[in-house]
């Protein structure tokens, strides 16, 4: 019997919602066993993010190396990598051990608003990983942001942006719908042959911390099962609203609360 593993790369939230504890969580809500390489500290809650510790570059490496040295990684979640040194430290050792599958989710901003990625590192990011990406997962405005361009309006436009950003040496985009407008929350799946909309009923819910982190390892815990990247993007959509939609069980914090991991379980 062989076991799904899948890495997460990323930074640690101390509230539990984001980052490193949410891939895991996510992971292990999926039936993948998950192992770490954690890029940054952060002193953070549901109300915002009031401190960043950046993990020295050549650490990111030694944990990176630690896990493919000794674990079969089916599949790698790239998250908030905080500075250009840790990318160039994460290109590098993707480069050398050579993963089936990178998802990389380009996180810049926290759902509080607050800033994860230096702007110097956006270009390390844009040149040095997304090259590297089986697929990779921008919200609207990270998308504009990874382009320098407006936030897409409308469906032409997230396909054109989609298009633009496989140029930069991604296989595949998923473009997430969440900050849009309208009934239906809708992803669309760029690749150079087809561009598929993912509609999603949008819930009222203020409790959608974590989310971007969630759905994009959900994708990676698909592709580690064996998925084909459609249907890990496909299942994880599914399971992600689900998750939303349970996400008011809890009462945690005073800002905004986690959404719901393990809502098939209790």
């Amino acid at each position: 019997m062989t076991t799904p593993v899948a890495l997460t790369i990323a930074g640690s939230d101390s509230s539990g919602g984001a980052g490193i504890q949410a891939d895991l969580k996510t992971f292990a809500a999926l039936g993948v066993y998950g192992a770490s390489a954690i890029t940054a500290l952060t002193a953070q809650n549901t109300r915002g993010v009031t401190g960043i510790h950046a993990v020295p570059a050549e650490f990111v490496t030694a944990q990176i190396d630690a896990v493919f040295s000794d674990l079969d990684v089916g599949a790698v979640k790239i998250g908030m990598v905080a500075q250009a040194a840790s990318i160039d430290a994460i290109a590098a050792a993707l480069s050398h051990w050579a993963p089936r599958h990178v998802v990389l989710d380009p996180v810049m901003v926290a759902t509080s608003g607050d800033r994860l990625l230096a702007s110097d590192a956006v270009k390390a990011l844009r040149t040095r990983l997304i090259p590297l990406a089986s697929v990779i997962t921008p919200n609207l405005p990270e998308a504009a942001a990874l382009l320098d361009a407006p936030v897409a309006a409308n469906q032409a436009e997230i396909e054109s942006q989609g298009h633009c950003l496989l140029a930069l040496g991604c296989r595949a985009v998923l473009i997430k719908g969440g900050h849009g407008e309208g009934a239906e929350s809708v992803d669309y799946l760029v690749d150079a042959d087809n561009a598929i909309a993912l509609a999603a009923p949008r819930l009222a819910t203020k409790n959608t911390h974590g989310t971007g982190c969630s759905l994009s390892s959900a994708v990676a815990a698909g592709l580690a099962r064996g998925e084909a990247l459609e249907q890990a993007v496909r299942s994880a959509k599914a399971w992600i609203s689900a998750a939303i939609g349970a996400a008011d069980r809890f009462s945690v914090g005073h800002g905004h609360g986690p959404i719901h991991h393990f809502h098939k379980f209790y």
